[in-house]
């Protein structure tokens, strides 16, 4: 008979630990907040990207320009060159390449002086049942409530509780439970996680 209730016991813990399992947060890991965060691993060139291009001991063929509205910058002797969709290290080896019929081993580099597109990508968008849906410029340090606050705080009818942070990683698109009632009704903080250029967080409405 002991046996046999060990037996139970032993089943009866397993489920309680699937259990708390299940209901466990899912948070991106915390980072510190003096830490930098990167936008892109490699930015991808836009229009209106100011671009400072300089091909070594040759002083005459380095510009500095703003990418036309064709997405192309033009260079003395090889013309105009797509640029709009490549990192800057792509770019200045497609310009090496075309450079190499008219100079000697061709070493080119390039600086983005001023980035226009980086404004767009780096915006946090806040949706759902919110009193606005936003679209804001990143800060350094931003959370989680302060994004909220700037939307005008939750409305009557969010379930705030199942809150969602979307996010890009290298691994791909990620989402984490946020429990936003918690936050702002009793001031717990665990899940008012640090944002990142570029996350999403969706509010959804309640279902009564």
């Amino acid at each position: 008979m002991n046996k046999i209730l060990k037996i139970i016991l032993v089943a009866m813990s397993i489920v309680g630990l699937a259990a708390c399992a299940n209901n466990e947060q899912r948070l991106p890991e915390k980072e510190n907040s003096s830490t930098p965060s990167i936008l892109v691993n490699t930015y991808l060139m836009s229009v209106g990207d100011q671009l400072t291009i300089n091909v070594w001991k040759n002083p005459e063929l380095s510009i500095s320009e703003p990418i036309r509205p064709d997405g192309k910058i033009s260079l003395p002797l090889i013309g105009d060159v797509m640029a709009v969709g490549l990192g800057p290290e792509a770019l200045a080896r497609n310009i090496e390449n075309k450079l190499k019929d008219y100079i000697n081993a061709p070493n080119v580099t390039i600086i983005l002086t001023n980035i226009q597109g980086q404004d767009f990508l780096s915006r946090i968008r806040v949706t759902g049942s919110v009193a606005h849906n936003m679209s804001m410029n990143y800060q350094q340090g931003m959370t989680v409530l302060d994004a909220i606050l700037q939307a005008g705080s939750v409305d009557i009818y969010a379930d705030a509780n199942n809150t969602k942070l979307h996010r890009r990683t290298a691994e791909g698109s990620e989402s984490y439970d946020i429990r936003l009632e918690d936050i702002m009704k009793n001031g717990d903080m665990s899940s008012n996680v640090l944002l990142r250029p570029g996350d999403v967080i969706t509010v959804p409405e309640s279902n009564f």
